[in-house]
């Protein structure tokens, strides 16, 4: 008896379907739309508005101020990573490091006055003694209405420090209370946190050009 063995086309004709075959396309969609988003937000940045972002910090380095930056939840971790990137990834040897300090850092901080204060109050109560005219504060919120975020921006104000915001939804409050914002009109959260991040990429690789072109 001869048997033959079945061909190639055969065997993909065959194939049985199995539960993951169908949502194999619904995947293929959600990813199109998901970068067809984050496309439309990288299309709505301003290259004013970052290079006028990047200029600030540099201007703040120069004259040894210091940048803090705020945010919650995801907007925290991009805090973090944006605080460490601009005082590590910018620094050359013989020149004197960027200030810059996350407030989304210090567990014992914000536990302490979430309990003891209240959360609305755990960034502005971290940086009384600490903000001065010519600092810089970062504020980093997705919808903009973060009240901790807001407050402390509203306060940095009132100590003659410079407020940038970078958010998304619109601008919510944060769009009127600081000096310059990022505004993306994005109701998504992963989108906006993905070009926050970026955001923090960029500012650092241009002051660390304009760190490396001074005379002084």
């Amino acid at each position: 008896m001869i048997i033959s063995k079945p061909s190639i086309t055969n065997l993909k004709e065959n194939k049985p379907q199995t539960a993951t075959s169908k949502p194999k396309s619904d995947m293929d969609c959600l990813l199109r739309q998901y970068l067809g988003g984050l496309s439309h937000c990288l299309e709505e940045l301003s290259a004013q508005d970052i290079c006028g972002v990047a200029e600030l910090i540099y201007q703040a380095y120069t004259r040894r101020r210091q940048i803090f930056i705020v945010g919650n939840g995801g907007s925290a971790s991009t805090a973090s990573h944006m605080a460490r990137d601009l005082r590590i990834g910018t620094s050359l040897r013989g020149k004197p490091r960027l200030r810059t300090c996350s407030l989304a850092d210090n567990v014992a901080f914000i536990t302490s006055l979430a309990n003891d204060v209240n959360y609305e109050s755990i960034f502005t109560e971290q940086l009384i003694g600490q903000i001065e005219p010519g600092d810089v504060l970062i504020a980093i919120s997705c919808s903009g209405n973060s009240a901790n975020v807001v407050r402390a921006v509203e306060y940095a104000n009132e100590c003659g420090a410079s407020t940038v915001g970078l958010t998304g939804f619109g601008g919510g409050k944060l769009l009127e209370a600081c000096d310059r914002c990022i505004v993306l009109s994005s109701c998504d959260y992963g989108q906006v946190e993905d070009v926050h991040l970026s955001l923090g990429h960029i500012f650092s690789c241009m002051v660390k050009v304009r760190i490396e072109k001074e005379t002084i």
